[in-house]
């Protein structure tokens, strides 16, 4: 099954839709929706991908999430991956958006948060290992097992972007 994804400039404006395998192959800019999620102790998500699927199997991952598909906002995009993949219906809250040149092509990646409360019903087809891990341990981890692509740019950026956040609330 193949997907239909907005194909975008480097403003993030559509130029056309196409199918999700072509702006791969192409290398054509596109979007991408995920999730990083957190629990009620502020702990991170991490999630081992399935062996069979087709990108990056066996890695892991600090957000979930996929393709924001034709006609598609980045949030319910966002929500949307999140059922799907880890069984959860959550709100999400956008966080950051960035040009991400990492991973099989480039794509604008749009960064959410949610704070999850319910136990997780992850897609075995899909995810084949989850944990919660605070920041610092989180750090370890990734120094240590293989993460897909982009998850060192996505947890930099939301970290910095949340940290952000908080310094410009605290100044109000």
């Amino acid at each position: 099954m193949n997907e239909f994804v907005e194909h975008v400039d480097e403003r993030d404006q559509i130029l056309a839709v196409v199918s999700r395998s072509d702006a791969v192959r192409q290398g054509w800019l596109h979007r991408i929706a995920v999730t990083v999620c957190r629990d009620h102790e502020g702990r991170i998500l991490v999630h081992r991908r399935s062996e069979g699927v087709s990108r990056f199997p066996g890695h892991y991952e600090v957000a979930a999430g996929g393709a924001v598909t034709a006609g598609e906002s980045y949030q319910e995009a966002a929500g949307r991956e999140l059922a799907e993949e880890l069984g959860i219906r959550v709100p999400v809250r956008f966080i950051v958006k960035f040009l991400n040149r990492s991973g099989l092509s480039p794509h604008w990646l749009a960064v959410h948060e949610a704070v999850v409360l319910a136990d997780l019903q992850p897609d075995p087809d899909e995810i084949m290992w989850h944990g919660w891990l605070s920041e610092s341990e989180l750090r370890l981890f990734m120094r240590q097992h293989p993460f897909t692509p982009d998850s060192h740019e996505t947890l930099s950026r939301y970290l910095t972007a949340v940290s952000g956040a908080v310094e410009d609330a605290e100044q109000v």
